[in-house]
C-alpha cells in the first residue's frame, strides 16, 4: 500500500512516518511538509510545499490511505483563525482531492472532546472537521479521539506539568480513562488502523486506544 501523511512533521506524524517505513505493508509513504524532516528512505516521498496552494499540487495527492496528522496550538499558531486554516482547511482540502483522486481511506487524528456543538472553540473546530470528512464518503473512514499526548522531550511547561499530575492521579488508581497517551504508541496504532479495521467509519476513543 502506499500512504500519504500530512503533518509529518508534527509529534504524532514524524512518529507515524517512521512506524509506516518499518511496516512491509506499506510500500511507499508521501508526506507533504513545509520542511524536510530529515529521514532517509528509499520508500519515502517527500514534497516540500507551500499549504496554502494545496490545489496547485492536488494531482500529487494520490494514495492508498490518507494520515491526516495535521495541528497546532492556538499559542503556535497566533491566532483562531491561523488555528482554523491548519487544523481544519487543510486537512479537509487534502481529504476532498484525496477523494477526486480515488482514496478509499482517510485516517483522522483528531481529539477525545471533539463535538461540532461545543462553545469551545478547539473542539468544536475538531468536530465539524470529523463530520466534513465524514460527508466525503470514503470507503474507510478512521477517527481517532486522543487526549492528552505525552511527547518526547517536550518544552510545553504547562503540557509536562499536565502529564505530571494526570500520572501522579492514575498512579492512584483515577482517571484511569485520561491517562496521557505516549506519542510513539499513539503512532504505531494509527499505522495498523487501515489494516486492522474494516470499511465504514471507525472511531477509535481515548480509552479504546491503549487497547486497539
Amino acid at each position: 500500500m502506499k500512504a500519504l501523511v500530512i503533518g509529518a512533521t508534527g509529534a504524532t506524524g514524524r512518529p507515524l512516518v517512521e512506524e509506516l517505513l518499518k511496516n512491509n505493508d506499506y510500500s511507499k509513504v508521501v508526506i507533504f511538509v513545509r520542511r524536510s524532516i530529515g529521514i532517509q528512505s528509499d520508500k519515502l516521498i517527500e514534497y516540500i510545499v507551500d499549504f496554502s496552494l494545496v490545489t496547485g499540487f492536488a494531482d500529487r495527492i494520490v494514495c492508498d490511505v490518507l494520515f491526516c496528522c495535521m495541528g497546532t496550538t492556538l499559542k503556535a499558531a497566533g491566532s483562531k483563525d491561523a488555528q482554523w486554516r491548519i487544523d481544519y482547511e487543510i486537512p479537509l482540502l487534502f481529504a476532498e482531492e484525496a477523494k477526486t483522486n480515488g482514496v478509499k481511506c482517510c485516517v483522522l487524528v483528531s481529539s477525545a472532546n471533539a463535538n461540532s456543538k461545543s462553545r469551545f472553540f478547539y473542539s468544536r473546530m475538531k468536530g465539524k472537521l470529523e463530520e466534513r470528512i465524514a460527508a466525503i464518503n470514503f470507503q474507510q473512514y478512521i477517527i481517532f479521539r486522543p487526549g492528552m499526548l505525552k511527547r518526547p522531550n517536550s518544552d510545553r511547561g504547562l503540557e509536562r506539568l499536565s502529564v505530571s499530575v494526570l500520572q501522579f492521579f492514575n498512579r492512584l488508581g483515577l482517571l484511569k480513562k485520561q491517562r496521557p497517551l505516549p506519542t510513539p504508541l499513539l503512532a504505531q496504532k494509527i499505522s495498523v488502523a487501515p489494516l486492522k479495521l474494516g470499511s465504514g467509519v471507525s472511531k477509535i476513543n481515548l480509552n479504546e486506544i491503549f487497547s486497539f
